[in-house]
């Protein structure tokens, strides 16, 4: 079993593929982050030759729990899930990530080994920042703490909301929530009101069947909170799922 685990490991692990953007396409990437547009011209330049860009297959490691901490990460396309597995084989999934966030930030400032997996529901475009240039930009702009600051505050607010409907909420409202937050324009920038995701992809981060993700799905598009479409979800009213609840 714990063989057989390994190679899982190891075949997640090998689903990662370097990319080769060009120094335009990597500068593009950082002017469309949040954090990016505030910078200098001299900054993005800089921050750019630094930037790493990988292709991460489905089902593959973005990072892995105990690796260490080397980058600071950013979904450019794609969807990747914040997890963890218990001794006993139980995954717990934190948070999913969708294109336009970045996150790891608060690894970076503390921890010297990764406390959680990130792994890729769908293949994915991931960028990775070195921490020695993530370093920089903490020490030297004021615009870049003042992102981080308000990023990890809309994480904590996330993180406790996560508990409440965990452990509170039936699966309805735990869909809605889990929807209402890849819609966060803070922590998401790259989601406007519509985003390709499958049924199954949702319950990967509610921890729900995909049958059972199809029936909340309908009850809030009854609900005229959402539409769904082939291929994914359009959000009608986002404040109506933030405060669902049967």
């Amino acid at each position: 079993m714990l063989e057989q685990d390994s190679q899982n490991r190891a075949a997640k692990l090998s689903s990662c593929r370097q990319s080769a953007p060009t120094p335009a396409e990597r500068e593009a990437i950082v002017v469309a982050s949040q954090w990016g547009r505030s910078l200098q011209p001299a900054e993005i330049a800089g921050v750019a030759a630094q930037l790493a860009v990988r292709n991460v297959e489905a089902g593959g490691y973005v990072i892995q729990k105990g690796k260490p901490v080397t980058d600071w990460l950013g979904v450019v396309d794609g969807l990747v899930k914040m997890s963890s597995d218990s001794p006993s084989g139980k995954t717990i999934t934190f948070a999913g990530i969708a294109p336009g966030g970045w996150f790891g930030e608060g690894s970076l400032i503390k921890d010297p080994i990764w406390r959680y997996d990130a792994i890729a529901i769908r293949t994915s475009r991931i960028a990775y920042l070195p921490r020695a240039s993530f370093m920089h930009l903490l020490e030297t702009s004021i615009p870049f703490n003042r992102f981080l600051l308000e990023q990890l505050n809309e994480r904590l607010s996330h993180f406790i909301g996560l508990v409440e409907f965990d452990r509170l909420l039936d699966p309805d409202a735990r869909v809605a929530r889990c929807i209402a937050s890849l819609f966060n324009p803070r922590l998401y920038p790259g989601v406007r009101t519509s985003l390709a995701i499958s049924q199954e992809e949702i319950g990967y981060l509610c921890a729900l069947s995909r049958q059972r993700v199809n029936q909340a799905l309908q009850v809030l598009e009854e609900a005229r909170l959402l539409d769904i479409g082939y291929g994914g979800i359009t959000v009608r009213d986002l404040e109506g799922l933030k405060r669902f609840d049967r």
